[in-house]
């Protein structure tokens, strides 16, 4: 009984990925799988024929997978934050007045 094997987790630090898609894309996965059952049974409510209804709901998912599968692969976990993050940047920074500089260079 002395020679008790354990199996050591070497992921412990790693993001979750499921079928290709990592961290948060899961979850926008989800979501729109949530959103287009939520549009099917609105429109078998109106009264849209289900054969009509299947093909629109078929092709938004198609498209849906897709586009969460490129941007699961082009930023990975992170990368679409630090995309955001970039966008939001300044591209020039114009000031009246050089006072500001002028007062760091005293201190």
């Amino acid at each position: 009984m002395g020679n008790s094997v354990y199996r050591i987790n070497k992921g412990i630090n790693k993001s979750i990925e499921f079928k290709g898609l990592k961290a948060q894309y899961i979850w926008y996965f989800g979501g729109g799988i949530v959103v287009l059952m939520i549009l099917f049974s609105m429109m078998y409510f109106i009264g849209l024929p289900s054969f009509i209804s299947l093909g629109i709901i078929g092709i938004a998912g198609t498209v849906m997978a897709v586009k969460i599968y490129k941007m699961s692969h082009k930023y990975g976990e992170h990368g679409m934050m630090k995309e955001l993050a970039k966008r939001q940047l300044p591209t020039v920074v114009k000031t009246q007045s050089r006072r500001i500089y002028k007062m760091r260079m005293l201190q």
